[in-house]
């Protein structure tokens, strides 16, 4: 039985095709797994064999916990601790740049498998701007994947696009320009690869 799809394009034969699809259902009892609905409530999980409903009964055991938490500190994400909303202090410029060290083989040659993309680079560089601030005034905190920095009128809160080395940085204000330059060690799950 052959259907040609022009003539099936008007609301009325796709209803009068349901309706034979149905009635060929209705015949055929001894076949189980083939969903009986009409094309009014077909929906893409009423495609396929029926599953059958499973109960799952049982004693469950629940972890002790206190009952002032509503998070555990699993859910709570790296560095929101200094996040603060209501602090007035402004954010300053910031950039970030990535560092690698090559070598003539590197660039000459391509005997490594270094490339300019950020895979493949070291070190990041959080280049700070910071007018009117004296080397004193300046507190910075570094963990794996957040810089939190403090001044009297500045505050930045960053979370950073790889996780570094937070024990391993370097930091250094340059006077003259009013910047600070933070420079962290990357340290990626899979470094071994891209620097082999």
């Amino acid at each position: 039985m052959g259907i040609d799809m022009d003539s099936v394009c008007s609301g009325s034969s796709l209803q009068l095709l349901a309706k034979l699809l149905h009635d060929a259902e209705e015949e055929d009892d001894d076949d189980e797994h083939v969903p009986r609905c009409s094309v009014s409530t077909m929906t893409p999980g009423s495609i396929g064999p029926v599953k059958k409903e499973t109960t799952v009964t049982g004693t469950f055991q629940v972890k002790p916990e206190n009952r002032k938490t509503i998070w555990d500190t699993e859910e709570i994400p790296e560095g929101s601790e200094f996040d603060d909303t209501w602090d007035p202090r402004e954010q300053p410029e910031y950039q970030i740049l990535f560092k690698q060290c090559v070598g003539t083989e590197d660039v000459f040659f391509g005997m490594s498998r270094k490339d300019p993309s950020t895979a493949c680079c070291e070190d990041m560089v959080i280049k700070i701007k910071l007018p009117e601030t004296k080397y004193s005034d300046i507190t910075l905190d570094i963990q794996d994947k957040v810089l939190d920095l403090r001044t009297p009128k500045k505050k930045l809160l960053l979370h950073l696009p790889y996780p570094v080395d937070s024990k391993n940085g370097k930091a250094r204000f340059l006077s003259e320009k009013e910047t600070l330059e933070v420079t962290l060690r990357v340290s990626r799950e899979f470094d071994f690869i891209n620097f082999a």
